[in-house]
């Protein structure tokens, strides 16, 4: 089907996919993303999503910390090394740790890493994007941007 940035989906009876990289703000706005085969670990898609940011990205300080959330997938010491290189507060639950449901939950404290999957929801209302057409990478992630621009102007964005 496509030529670069596609792989057997394991869990898809090898066909070939996709597998889009995003990297949000607290409100959902994408300012990042990147593209690979859909049998890429998201782990080893780190550095090309965190490269990808389009906007300038101030120095980190100690009174204004970045923080970035992470599922289990990114629980390696590549990626805490990554991200200490780029200096975010890094948040990853840790590999074969459960979620308990005893947990107490905490005060004024809201979840985070499930902005990202209601971006990726966002992003498959694009048709174009939900069924790869295009065999060129260059033409997909020019797709990929635009609907990062589109979902960035709809939601307000890092203008408000």
């Amino acid at each position: 089907m496509g030529e670069k940035s596609t792989g057997p989906n394991p869990t898809d009876r090898s066909k070939s996919g996709t597998k889009r990289s995003i990297l949000v703000d607290g409100k959902g706005v994408p300012i990042g993303v990147s593209v690979d085969g859909a049998n890429r670990h998201n782990m080893k898609m780190s550095k090309a999503t965190l490269q990808s940011i389009v906007i300038f990205r101030p120095e980190p300080t100690i009174r204004s910390k970045q923080h970035l959330c992470l599922d289990k997938g990114y629980d390696f010491p590549e990626v805490y090394e990554l991200l200490e290189d780029y200096g975010y507060t890094i948040h990853i639950r840790l590999r074969g740790e459960e979620r308990s449901s005893k947990r107490k939950r905490i005060p004024k404290y809201r979840a985070r890493r499930w902005v990202v999957e209601r971006t990726h929801s966002w992003m498959n209302r694009f048709r174009r994007l939900l069924i790869r057409w295009e065999k060129k990478v260059e033409n997909y992630i020019a797709m990929l941007h635009f609907a990062c621009a589109w979902i960035t102007y709809k939601r307000g964005g890092i203008f408000r």
